[in-house]
């Protein structure tokens, strides 16, 4: 079965947003509080659903849905464009050792796109893929927690504060979310 990368209004996804080039950037604590925070702010005013997450230093993986009479895509593309602001000012303004060259990626990489101003963030698309099956939805979540293990960041799924894979636990996590 092939995958169509569009969102289904009223459905749950699995969902990635990723770095433009994979770049490192979510390896500073500045830039991954500024993403639990907006995710965070999107539940609490924007109709978003989250069901599972983990930050991971270039990419953020989510199971997630948008509240009744709310529309996913337009909360993805508010959260892509108001994270992609922070995270560029804060390289800009709060003390990073790399700053020249990240700036200089994201430049690069909006360059010769007429809508990006100065910088281009995130990747383009969200790759959504449908959760239709409690198997499915399953092994998404399974890959998402282990996915800091995987990386030998943690050596249990629970042991990254950057994951919903706490919340499963029954420890407190970062964000709150809907158990599945």
């Amino acid at each position: 079965m092939g995958f169509h990368y569009k969102i289904t209004e009223g459905k749950i996804h699995f969902v990635t947003l990723t770095v433009v080039d994979w770049v490192d950037v979510f390896t500073r604590k500045n830039h991954k509080i500024a993403i639990t925070d907006s995710l965070k702010y999107c539940q609490e005013n924007k109709g978003l659903e989250i069901y599972a997450w983990c930050l991971m230093s270039n990419h953020l993986h989510m199971i997630i849905s948008a509240k009744e009479g709310m529309k996913l895509s337009d909360i993805l593309r508010d959260l892509k464009k108001f994270t992609s602001k922070k995270i560029v000012e804060q390289i800009q303004e709060e003390p990073e050792s790399r700053r020249k060259w990240l700036l200089d990626r994201f430049e690069f990489a909006g360059r010769y796109n007429p809508k990006i101003k100065d910088y281009k963030f995130w990747q383009d698309g969200n790759h959504p893929i449908e959760l239709f099956s409690h198997e499915f939805v399953k092994q998404k979540l399974n890959y998402i927690h282990n996915n800091p293990v995987e990386e030998m960041f943690v050596s249990e799924p629970h042991e990254y504060l950057f994951s919903s894979a706490r919340n499963y636990a029954e420890l407190t996590g970062m964000i709150d979310v809907l158990l599945i």
